[in-house]
């Protein structure tokens, strides 16, 4: 499926939020994207991050080798293999505020290449 193809289907908020975040990602480093049914997954050598689109927002989820607790992380962090998963809500572009941009970017650096 082309990026194209996926976001012909979608709800209208999801390509601004992929565009902010590839945005920011390319000052980062090289990222795979792979669009899927069920959203954008975000990888290096494995995915790092995940776009999902849900009813009122865009699941934004990432893998750190620590557990982050703050207002923005809105789901149970889940522990997997010693690498911990986390999820931030984003209704909108702005949401992507630097504390999101630093979780990412923790998170690309933290993924195999």
């Amino acid at each position: 499926m082309t990026l194209e193809e996926y976001f012909s289907t979608g709800p209208e908020r999801e390509q601004p939020i992929f565009d902010a975040v590839m945005q920011h990602m390319a000052t980062v480093g090289p990222v795979h994207v792979e669009p899927v049914s069920v959203g954008i997954f975000l990888k290096r050598s494995r995915s790092f991050a995940e776009l999902r689109p849900m009813q009122r927002w865009v699941a934004l989820s990432f893998s750190l080798p620590r557990t982050v607790s703050h207002p923005r992380i809105t789901r149970r962090v889940v522990t997997y293999h010693g690498r911990f998963f986390h999820v931030a809500n984003l209704r909108d572009e702005d949401d992507l505020d630097d504390e999101i941009r630093g979780w990412l970017t923790e998170a690309y650096l933290n993924s195999p290449e």
